[in-house]
C-alpha cells in the first residue's frame, strides 16, 4: 500500500502488522477515494458536494450491512467487511467525509481554533481508527493521538503553503497573518520578506509545540505501533527542521526529505526516550 498521494494518512506501511493489512487497507481507500472526489478534477462544487453525499450514503449503506449504489463497490465491499470484523467506529469514517466537504470550499480560517477543529474532523480520526484496530483506547492515549495528528496536518500545511495557496487552499489563520501585519496573498507576492518568513516560524513553532504535546504516545504504544508512531513524530519533527533550515520560505518552496533525512529520522526514531515522568504515563 502507497501512502504518497494521501497526506492525512500517518501510516508507514512497512510497520503495519500484516493481520492489520486488510482494514488499513480499507480505511486508506475510503479516505484517498473520498479526497479525490472533494479535491480533484475541475468539477463544479455543487458537483463535488453531491457526489460526497452519495458517497456519505454508501458509507452507511456498508456500516449497516445493506446494498448501496454500487458506485464505489471496489471501496466499500472490502469496508464493509473490515467495519463488521474490526468493529470500526463509523462515526470516524464520517468525520472524515465532513473535512472533505469543508475542503470544497477552500473559505479559509479565522483564528487557530477553527483549524484545530477542522484537523479534528481531516486528521484525527485516522489516529483513532489506528489505536482502535490495535485494542488501544486508553484516553490519555487518544488525547495524544490526536496531538500528534493536528501536528502532522499543521506540519503538511506548512511544507505546501507555495503549492497549495496558488490552487486556493486557504490554511494560514487569518488571525495570525494579521499579527504580523501581512496576508498571504503579500507572502506569496513576497516569500522572503521578513513578514512573511517570521509568520511561517510561528506557525512552525505551534506545529512543533503540540507535536512534543503528544510524542510520548509512541513509547506508551508497545510492539510495532509503537516503532511507527515513532518514525511518524520524527519524520514530521524533520520536515520542521528542513522548514527552518531554509528561514521558513515555505511560501517560496516545498522542503523535502531526502536520502540523509531517512536515517537522521531512523536513527532518532530509535533513540526516543520519554519525555514526562512515569506518573504521568497510562497505565
Amino acid at each position: 500500500m502507497s501512502v504518497e498521494h494521501y497526506e492525512n494518512f500517518p501510516v508507514a506501511s512497512w510497520l503495519c502488522p500484516p493481520e492489520l493489512r486488510p482494514p488499513v487497507r480499507a480505511i486508506y481507500w475510503c479516505a484517498r477515494t473520498a479526497d479525490d472526489i472533494a479535491d480533484e478534477g475541475d468539477a463544479p462544487v455543487a458537483e463535488r458536494q453531491a457526489l460526497l453525499a452519495d458517497y456519505r450514503a454508501d458509507l452507511m449503506h456498508a456500516a449497516a450491512g445493506t446494498t448501496g449504489s454500487g458506485r464505489w463497490a471496489g471501496v466499500f465491499d472490502p469496508l464493509a467487511a473490515m467495519i463488521a470484523r474490526h468493529r470500526l467506529p463509523v462515526a470516524l469514517l464520517a468525520a472524515l467525509l465532513d473535512a472533505f466537504d469543508e475542503d470544497t470550499r477552500h473559505a479559509g480560517y479565522a483564528d487557530r481554533a477553527s483549524l484545530l477543529r477542522y484537523c479534528s474532523r481531516s486528521a484525527n480520526p485516522i489516529g483513532r481508527l489506528l489505536l482502535h484496530l490495535h485494542g488501544l483506547d486508553d484516553p490519555l492515549l487518544l488525547q495524544r493521538s490526536d496531538a500528534v495528528c493536528s501536528a502532522l496536518q499543521l506540519i503538511n500545511f506548512w511544507q505546501d503553503l507555495s503549492v497549495d495557496l496558488p490552487r486556493g487552499r486557504r490554511y494560514v489563520p487569518l488571525a495570525d497573518a494579521q499579527a504580523h501585519g501581512t496576508s498571504v496573498e503579500a507572502c506569496l507576492q513576497s516569500p522572503h520578506a521578513d513578514a512573511s518568513r517570521a509568520l511561517v516560524r510561528d506557525l512552525c513553532a505551534w506545529a512543533q509545540a503540540l507535536m512534543r504535546e503528544g510524542q510520548s504516545i509512541a513509547l506508551d504504544v508497545p510492539g510495532r505501533v509503537g516503532w511507527e508512531l515513532r518514525v511518524v513524530v520524527q519524520g514530521g519533527l524533520r520536515i520542521l527542521a528542513k522548514i527552518d533550515a531554509m528561514n521558513f520560505a515555505s511560501f517560496a518552496r516545498r522542503p523535502r526529505l531526502n536520502g540523509l533525512d531517512h536515517l537522521v529520522v531512523g536513527a532518532r526514531a530509535l533513540t526516543m526516550r520519554p519525555s514526562l515522568p512515569d506518573s504521568k504515563r497510562p497505565a
